[in-house]
Formats: C-alpha cells, sequence, structure tokens
C-alpha cells in the first residue's frame, strides 16, 4: 500500500500486527490489549469533546446525557449504566461478551468522565463546530484503533448485530433504527440534540472508513509491506 492511498475509505477492517487471532481471546496479546485501550480512549475523549462543544451530542451519549439530566448523575457515569444495560439486551440474543467488549463500556466511560472536565466550552459557534469536527475525527481515529484490535465489539455494534442475525433485517436499517430511537429518547429526556448530532451522523461513517485505512497502513503486517 502506497502514501497515495493512505487516505482511501477501507471497505472492511483490516489485519494488522496488533490485530487478535481470535476476538474471544480472554489473554490476548500485551500489544493487541494496549492499542485496543488507546484507541478506547481516544474515542472516549472524542465523545467528550462534542459534549464539551454544546451543540449536539452523538447519539448514544444524547441518550446518556438526557439519563444524567433526570437521575444527576455525569455522563460518564451514565454512559456506563448504558453500556451495562445494553450488554443485558445481550443475553436473549445469546451474544458472547469478548474483552474488549468490556473494556469498551468501562474505557470509553472513564474517558469521557475524566477528559469532559478539563476540555475547553468554546465562545462562539464556529469555534463549537471546529470542536465538533476535532471530535468526530478522535472518534474516527479511536474506532479504527479498536477495531483492528479485534478483541470483540463494544456493547452498542454487537446489540445491533446480534439483532442483525436474528431478524435477518439488513445492518444499516438495525443501525438506523436504534440510533433514532436513541436520539429521540435522549431528547426527550432532556439530552442535547443539534448541529452537532447531525454533523456526526453524516461524517462518523466515512471518517471511520479512512481511519481504518490509516491504522491498516500503519500496522500493515512484514507480508503486506510491498503491496
Amino acid at each position: 500500500m502506497g502514501t497515495s492511498s493512505m487516505f482511501k475509505p477501507a471497505k472492511e477492517v483490516p489485519l494488522t500486527w496488533w490485530s487478535s487471532d481470535d476476538p474471544m481471546a480472554t489473554r490476548p496479546r500485551l500489544n493487541t490489549t494496549a492499542i485496543l485501550c488507546i484507541g478506547l480512549w481516544i474515542f472516549g475523549t472524542g465523545d467528550a469533546v462534542l459534549v464539551a462543544a454544546g451543540i449536539g451530542n452523538t447519539p448514544w451519549t444524547v441518550l446518556a446525557d438526557g439519563i444524567s439530566v433526570q437521575i444527576g448523575r455525569s455522563i460518564g457515569q451514565t454512559t456506563l449504566l448504558v453500556s451495562i444495560a445494553v450488554l443485558l439486551l445481550w443475553i436473549p440474543l445469546r451474544e458472547k461478551p469478548g474483552i474488549g467488549t468490556i473494556l469498551n463500556a468501562v474505557l470509553i466511560a472513564a474517558a469521557i468522565e475524566y477528559m469532559l472536565p478539563m476540555l475547553p466550552t468554546p465562545d462562539s459557534f464556529a469555534l463549537a463546530f471546529v470542536q465538533v469536527v476535532v471530535g468526530v475525527i478522535l472518534v474516527g481515529i479511536g474506532s479504527g484503533l479498536y477495531l483492528t484490535a479485534n478483541l470483540g465489539p463494544g456493547p452498542r455494534d454487537g446489540w445491533m448485530t446480534g439483532i442483525q442475525r436474528r431478524t435477518g433485517v439488513p445492518i444499516g436499517r438495525v443501525r438506523a433504527a436504534i440510533e433514532v430511537s436513541v436520539v429521540i429518547a435522549g431528547w426527550l429526556l432532556g439530552g442535547t440534540v443539534g448541529l452537532g448530532t447531525v454533523v456526526f451522523a453524516l461524517m462518523i461513517g466515512p471518517v471511520v472508513a479512512v481511519c481504518l485505512n490509516l491504522a491498516g497502513w500503519v500496522g500493515r503486517t512484514p507480508g503486506s509491506m510491498g503491496e
């Protein structure tokens, strides 16, 4: 893969030198776990950047935000509660979480909890918009790293793919139906919906695809160096 193709969107999750051979591994390699954790922390930081921008959260964070308004807990804490609730929904689908699934729930919530107080609150709409774009890029970078670690899906993605397998409904429709539902529920509970939510929805797919390709380029295996 040449440098000219670094920024092309990936069509699938690439294999890297840190990728786990087994998504359900209980004792993954140290470098795989480290890349996974770094990716999840970057993901959560990006989510926190979007929250701090104040013009609209990501769909699932709209829900966590709304719950936080209702029960008086921080968004980081309610993000963890939402992840636990979604994991319980895996049970009737007979889905099995990997170590990456558990770390996803814990580390993204922790990153939001600890990074949000450190982030600036923009004093103009233009700065808030720039902050949203930065947040989306960070979520994309984090996704590229944690997905290539191949240690199991996050709670939300695993739930969506589990529904798809059980119902046969295309994953795009399942994702759209769930994310629209959580945005509406979060908004009714008092969560922040706005331009940032729309920008995230429009940008995140292409950004993750590009970041996956970058991760594949950076982490290319010896056998693919000449490709």
